[in-house]
């Protein structure tokens, strides 16, 4: 999915696909206003049509494949 950088906030556990209710991991800001969240397969599915409808997409699908930070990490 093509992204645009955007200063949005991160998207949380709290946020929900409008589609399924799956954690969400894009965020689409419609050019007509207001904004979409779809998780990753939503996202994947609807890639041709929310690019023509969208000003910017939040893409955090990368967060699905890189292992967090243990805390043990963090302190070296």
């Amino acid at each position: 999915m093509t992204t645009v950088l955007t200063p949005a906030s991160p998207l949380t556990a709290a946020d929900r696909c409008d589609r399924c209710g799956a954690q969400a991991y894009l965020r689409v800001v419609l050019m007509s206003g207001g904004e979409l969240l779809f998780c990753a397969h939503h996202g994947r599915k609807f890639e041709p049509e929310l690019k023509k409808i969208a000003a910017e997409i939040q893409d955090e699908t990368e967060r699905l494949t890189t292992p967090p930070a243990s805390a043990s990490d963090e302190d070296r």
